[in-house]
């Protein structure tokens, strides 16, 4: 379906830019006036163009308001289609309510929800839309709505943390690199001017600090391009070759600090969809297929791969991650305590708390542990090039007759 930008007013005159996949010229004044708006000029462009014009993307937090939104509504008794057309007349998001116009113009064409969704994949990805679609089945698209609000907020407190654990580090870095940078290419020249003018005899640490600060000054571009060009070509090779993205990935869960951690929020993720797509009606096989494509890991997806096939050769799910050995052993009884009473989509709940409550306090340690390793480090690093700097003035002091 072509897409267009187009220069619109709405009812109070206001001016209003955007853009909307429609049909022809005729469908896109009819859109637009469904929308409450009356369109002035228009030209078609590319989908990308038409997603950045209309307001870039649809955030977690407008997924978090409409799954609330439609759960409420579905409880109340309010259809579906009826409940996306107010929906769509609030929304401040013009690519969100873009999307809305969209979907409910496919559903009053006969297509239920989980269908139209399937059409908007930059905004509801797969687990939604098997979701919604398990509910539709099951008839509990009320609960379903809920379950995801919940896993979305549970995803956000997640990014927060994560945030919060390579904010700091971050910050750190950068001030050591700035101030050493600073302190290379303009202090020491300064100092060894006048070191050079004295003749005196300097010591191993500040010729070494000479050289570097020679290195820095003269091939500048050579010492600040080299890391952007390895990232370049590293993101292309990451981007092209299956083996070097197992390969990192396999490395990131290695790392000594952030590995644990990351395996840990991964280990959460996944117990928290699978439990809701359990819960949904989803089976078994269906729900480990679809974990390979949200657990963001090459490494952890591999191992749900071959999960998969061993439950669908018969093992039951309990020795199925035993053998993963990816959950320590109290996962693995609370698991296998889940498969014996029926109620797995609760067992796995409570891997997903047990994780997340992991993850947290983990990340606490971390960053009780990285803010003082990482102000030691720079205090070091500055104490370590003032001292080859200043030593030979010192000496230079020492020997003088007062």
């Amino acid at each position: 379906m072509p897409s267009y930008q187009y220069k619109a007013v709405d009812k109070t005159g206001q001016p209003a830019r955007g853009g909307l996949d429609a049909t022809n010229e005729i469908d896109l004044e009819l859109r637009l006036r469904r929308m409450g708006l009356d369109l002035i000029t228009f030209q078609q462009v590319d989908r990308r163009a038409s997603m950045l014009a209309g307001g870039g993307k649809v955030t977690r937090k407008d997924l978090i308001n409409f799954c609330f939104d439609m759960e409420q509504m579905n409880r109340s008794g309010i259809p579906l289609i009826d409940g996306l057309r107010d929906l769509r007349d609030s929304l401040d998001n013009p690519r969100f309510r873009e999307v809305l116009t969209s979907m409910t113009e496919d559903m009053e064409g006969g297509k239920v929800m989980s269908q139209c969704m399937t059409t908007h994949p930059e905004v509801f990805d797969g687990v939604f839309v098997s979701l919604i679609k398990a509910a539709e089945q099951t008839g509990q698209v009320a609960e379903v709505f809920q379950s995801l609000a919940d896993s979305l907020k549970w995803q956000d407190e997640l990014a927060a943390q994560t945030k919060r654990l390579l904010i700091y580090p971050s910050m750190v870095l950068v001030v050591v690199i700035g101030v050493v940078t600073f302190l290379l290419m303009y202090l020491v020249p300064q100092v060894v001017g006048l070191l050079k003018t004295m003749g005196v005899a300097l010591p191993i640490q500040t010729k070494v600090l000479i050289f570097l600060s020679n290195i820095v000054v003269s091939y500048w571009y050579i010492v600040f391009g080299t890391p952007v060009i390895t990232a370049v070509i590293l993101g292309i090779a990451l981007r092209r070759s299956a083996r070097l993205q197992y390969f990192w990935d396999h490395l990131k869960l290695r790392m000594p600090l952030t590995g644990p951690i990351l395996q840990k929020i991964i280990m959460a993720r996944f117990a928290n969809f699978f439990a809701l797509m359990y819960q949904s009606g989803i089976t078994v096989l269906d729900a480990l297929k679809t974990s390979e494509e949200i657990v963001g890991n090459r490494v952890i997806a591999d191992g749900l791969m071959r999960a998969g096939q061993q439950v669908g050769a018969g093992e039951s799910l309990t020795e199925t991650f035993r053998n993963l050995g990816m959950f320590p052993p109290l996962v693995i009884r609370m698991l296998r305590v889940g498969e014996n009473t029926g109620a797995l989509d609760v067992s796995l709940r409570n891997v997903n708390y047990f994780y997340t409550r992991d993850v947290r306090e983990s990340v606490d340690k971390a960053l009780a542990l990285l803010e003082p390793t990482m102000t030691m480090g720079l205090g070091v690093t500055l104490a370590l090039i003032m001292w080859s700097t200043l030593s030979p003035v010192y000496d230079i002091l020492g020997k003088l007759n007062f």
